[in-house]
C-alpha cells in the first residue's frame, strides 16, 4: 500500500532528468501509432530504431507489388516491428537487483530529516552499478521511534549527489577535515512525496544500534564527538518506486540520499556492512572496497560541506549505510549497434527475395 493520503492523486514529477535520460526521439507517427498499439515494450525502444525503416529504398516511396494485392513495404514493416518487439525484451525484463549494501549491521543509526521538521540534517552513501541501468527501485532501511505508527510517516525524499567536486564550488571553504571522495555541495537529482510511490515495513519492532550521530555535528577542529549513544527503535524498511525512472551510466559513482518526515519524531538510516558482505553486491565496485567510499553527514549548519561519518565524527567504522537499487540493465551501445545492424541485414535479404517472388 501507499502510505500517503494523497497518493490517489495524478503523479506530478517534479525532478529534473540529467542530459543521460535513455532517448526518447520518436519513430515515425505512422509507424508509432499501429506500433505502440500493438507491442507497448516499444516505447523503450524509441530513438534506438534507425531512420532505415522510413527512409530506405523500401519506404513509403517503394511501393513494389507482389502477389495477393501486397507491398514490400507491408511485409517489411511488419517484419521489422516484429523483430524490434524481440529485441525490446532485453529492455523490458523484470526488474532485477541492482546495488546492494546488505542488512543492518547494528552499528550505528544517523538522522536523515527534511528542512521543517528541525533543523535540515542528511546522511549519504555512494554506489557504482557497475553496468548501465534504469533504476526503477530503491529500498532503504532505519529507524522509527518505539511504538511508531507507520502513518507518522509524511513524506519520504530522494536525493542523488556527485562526488565532490562536480556541482560545487571548488575550493572548498575548509570548515571540515575534507570533502575529498564527498557528495558534492548540490544534488543533481531530487524526488518527492509526488515523484515516488513509498511502502513500509516494520522488519523488527525492537532494533538496537550500538551508536548515533543526530544532532551533534560541528565543523572543524571540534568534528569528533564520538557519537551520541546506543539507540533502539523500530526497523523499517521503505520500498520506493521512481514515478520517472532514470538513467545511470555503470561507471557512474554517485550518492544516494534518502530523508523521512515524521509527524513526532525522527528517522535514523542504519548502516550496513563495510567492506559489503553477502547479501550486499559488493562486486559492483570495479576497483574493490577501496573505491566504496563511506558514508557522509550534514546539517543546516554545516552545508554546503559534509564530514564523515566514522572517520571524523564518532572515531570508528567508516560505515556504510543500509539500502539498495533495482531496474532493468540497458545495453550497451555496441550492442545496439550489432542489433540494429542485423535488423538491417535481414530486412534486406527478406526484401530480396519478396521481390524476386
Amino acid at each position: 500500500m501507499n502510505i500517503f493520503a494523497d497518493s490517489q492523486r495524478q503523479p506530478t514529477n517534479k525532478q529534473t532528468l540529467s542530459p543521460r535520460t535513455v532517448p526518447t526521439a520518436p519513430f515515425s507517427p505512422a509507424s508509432r501509432s499501429w506500433a505502440h498499439r500493438k507491442f507497448p515494450s516499444l516505447q523503450l525502444l524509441q530513438g534506438l530504431v534507425p531512420s532505415f525503416v522510413t527512409h530506405a529504398p523500401w519506404g513509403p516511396h517503394y511501393r513494389t507489388r507482389l502477389r495477393g494485392n501486397k507491398t514490400v513495404p507491408s511485409y517489411l514493416g511488419f517484419t521489422v516491428v516484429v523483430l524490434s518487439w524481440f529485441s525490446a525484451g532485453s529492455l523490458t525484463a523484470s526488474t532485477i537487483p541492482l546495488f546492494s549494501t546488505g542488512s543492518p549491521d547494528g552499528k550505528i543509526a544517523t538522522l536523515s530529516r527534511p528542512s521543517g521538521a528541525g533543523l535540515e540534517t542528511e546522511t549519504a552513501d555512494d554506489f557504482i552499478l557497475g553496468q548501465s541501468a534504469v533504476v526503477t527501485n530503491a529500498t532503504f532501511v532505519g529507524l522509527l521511534p518505539t511504538g511508531t505508527s507507520l502513518s507518522s510517516v509524511t513524506s519520504v525524499g530522494i536525493e542523488l549527489y556527485h562526488v565532490f567536486p562536480v556541482d560545487s564550488v571548488d575550493p572548498p571553504d575548509g570548515r571540515v577535515v575534507t570533502r575529498a571522495n564527498s557528495p558534492s555541495d548540490n544534488a543533481f537529482k531530487s524526488f518527492d512525496a509526488e515523484s515516488l510511490s513509498v511502502s513500509a515495513k516494520i522488519l523488527n519492532p525492537s532494533f538496537t544500534a550500538a551508536n548515533s550521530v543526530v544532532n551533534v555535528i560541528h565543523e572543524k577542529p571540534n568534528q569528533f564527538t564520538g557519537g551520541e549513544g546506543a539507540v533502539t527503535g523500530e526497523e523499517v524498511e521503505f520500498d520506493v518506486t521512481f514515478l520517472t525512472p532514470f538513467f545511470v551510466d555503470g561507471a557512474d559513482h554517485d550518492f544516494f540520499r534518502p530523508e523521512v518526515d515524521l509527524s513526532d519524531g525522527n528517522f535514523l538510516w542504519l548502516s550496513a556492512s563495510k567492506p559489503i558482505g553477502a547479501p550486499g553486491t559488493a562486486f559492483q565496485f570495479p576497483g574493490g572496497p577501496t573505491t566504496d567510499l563511506q558514508s557522509w553527514i550534514r546539517n543546516e549548519d554545516l552545508a554546503p560541506n559534509w564530514s564523515r561519518i566514522g572517520t571524523d565524527i564518532t572515531g570508528q567504522g567508516p560505515f556504510n549505510a543500509a539500502f539498495s537499487l533495482s531496474g532493468s540493465p540497458v545495453p550497451e551501445p555496441s550492442s545496439l549497434l550489432m542489433m540494429g545492424s542485423g535488423l538491417i541485414g535481414l530486412a534486406g535479404v527478406i526484401r530480396r527475395r519478396l521481390i524476386r517472388s
